[in-house]
């Protein structure tokens, strides 16, 4: 039986949550399917590297743009470069473009079905959703056969703004290994960096981007005491900003940015206290990963982080326009040991038992095998 073709749009395929966990679903699906990788950052490939080699994969590079003004000689080309697959998988506004072209030109051409992904926004839409942009959300997302969001509060701007039936928008919560985090990792885990005796270390999962708002989070992190260091794992533009931060405050020594992580399993469980400071998030994977680890988290309460974390760990995702909110949060964690063992405990078993990978992975590979069966528009 041949390999069912997919073909993905993403508006960045560096190394972010939506892009690890298209890889892991990709790597899970194993020989099923064969797949086509397109980024709108057209140099933003660095999940491509997660990707098993035993897996059938292409990079097109004469796939159109996916960025440009969404004239119908543009929208037209893009509809035309869908056709021959059995799936169209569109990631966030970066690919929307690609969705209004399906919903045009879909049936004339017979395109294949498409399901697009929405896991956030970026900072030019993190306070504050752009008119224009949920307009055109809710007419290109008419030729969807279906939206996946993976928080409620995304779940609820699809149906509330975007106009979206309840038959189109399907929740699927991020999960991981659970299993694979409640390892000890070794001192020497994040690449170019050792935990040293008597360090406490505060450390986060992030793409290096503005959205992250990772300068607020050096502010948050400075008053604390010498043994503690901050690690920021994860790549993106905003590195300069992030240590002329650190350098103005006094605390550059205590502040490290080793680069990404391929395996974040391996390092997240060496951070004593887990800390965002993200302007918009939905359903971070990174807090998942961190809870599965045994750490207790403070963040600012952006999207459904404050129902994730376990009932008493609540106390310490804050008002997110507070930096000093978050900076208590990370004084009261920091002077508390048994109070980060127990938060970190609870955190585990939350995770374990609501966010563990197979029903993920199940609820995905019905979504996909499913669109696939209905076959062409028509």
């Amino acid at each position: 039986m041949s390999q069912k073709r997919i073909l993905h749009l993403h508006s960045s395929f560096d190394a972010g949550g939506k892009e690890v966990r298209c890889v892991r679903l990709i790597n899970a699906f194993g020989g099923e399917f064969a797949h086509a990788i397109v980024s709108a950052e057209r140099g933003a490939m660095a999940a491509a590297a997660l990707i098993s080699p035993d897996i059938t994969v292409e990079y097109p590079q004469d796939f159109p743009s996916l960025a440009g003004p969404p004239l119908p000689g543009r929208l037209k080309g893009l509809a035309r470069a869908m056709a021959g697959f059995d799936l169209v998988l569109t990631y966030n506004w970066g690919a929307m473009d690609a969705v209004m072209a399906h919903c045009l030109f879909a049936r004339s051409m017979g395109l294949p079905p498409l399901v697009h992904h929405e896991d956030g926004f970026n900072s030019d839409e993190a306070e504050r959703l752009k008119p224009r942009r949920n307009i055109y959300r809710r007419l290109a997302l008419r030729g969807a056969s279906a939206l996946v969001v993976p928080s409620f509060r995304l779940e609820r701007i699809a149906r509330e703004v975007w106009h979206q039936p309840a038959r189109r928008v399907h929740r699927i919560a991020n999960g991981i290994a659970t299993a694979a985090y409640a390892l000890h990792p070794e001192p020497n885990a994040v690449p170019g960096l050792v935990k040293g005796a008597g360090e406490k270390w505060v450390g986060t999962l992030a793409g290096l981007r503005a959205v992250k708002d990772l300068p607020a989070l050096v502010r948050a992190f400075a008053p604390l005491s010498p043994e503690w260091r901050l690690v920021i794992v994860g790549e993106g533009s905003e590195r300069a900003a992030i240590l002329e931060e650190a350098r103005r405050l006094g605390v550059a020594e205590r502040v490290h940015l080793p680069g990404f992580a391929s395996d974040p399993a391996k390092v997240v469980g060496l951070f004593d206290i887990f800390a965002l400071s993200s302007k918009s998030e939905q359903f971070p994977i990174s807090v998942v990963e961190a809870m599965a680890a045994g750490s207790p988290i403070a963040a600012p309460q952006v999207g459904d982080v404050a129902q994730m974390v376990a009932e008493e760990n609540a106390p310490f995702i804050v008002d997110g326009g507070s930096g000093a909110a978050l900076a208590g949060a990370l004084a009261s964690l920091a002077t508390n040991p048994e109070l980060r063992r127990r938060l970190g405990k609870a955190n585990r078993e939350k995770a374990r038992i609501s966010y563990d990978e197979g029903a993920m992975l199940a609820a995905y590979h019905a979504l996909y095998t499913g669109a696939i069966a209905g076959g062409a528009v028509r």
